[in-house]
């Protein structure tokens, strides 16, 4: 299993918004980032992701699982070349983690959101999902 982090603004697409789409889950579309979109493509069935809302919270708020890996993106225009996932709602992280959180823990900084705090979706080390959960409360 592999582990991601994937934002969301969540005036666009809340973590309650992804807790209500129940098990069938939901398509993350509008990806629009040749990285990210690499990132998506590497996505299996199986793997989990943080759920962070991006904007003014800049948090990482719940837990996602990849429940279908890449396939075209329906809100793309014809011959664009974006992909989607479909992930669905694990569980909510009891205290929600925060950018400056992140940060400041010195065995994150190293960690992709700590460095490149504008890619949308973007890879998580064992070691640091493990240390995420923990500081979540999980």
């Amino acid at each position: 299993m592999a582990y991601w982090l994937m934002k969301s603004e969540p005036g666009a697409w809340s973590w309650q918004q992804q807790m209500n789409s129940g098990g069938k889950g939901e398509a993350w579309s509008g990806v629009r980032n040749h990285q990210a979109k690499l990132n998506l493509m590497k996505m299996k069935k199986g793997d989990r992701a943080f759920f962070y809302h991006s904007g003014a919270d800049k948090a990482a708020v719940g837990i996602v699982e990849i429940i279908r890996a890449h396939y075209p993106d329906p809100t793309a225009k014809p011959g664009e070349p974006w992909v989607v996932v479909d992930v669905k709602a694990v569980e909510p992280l009891p205290k929600p983690l925060t950018l400056d959180a992140i940060k400041t823990e010195p065995k994150l900084k190293a960690m992709v959101l700590a460095n490149n705090t504008r890619l949308s979706v973007q890879p998580v080390t064992d070691a640091e999902w493990k240390i995420v959960c923990k500081m979540g409360g999980l």
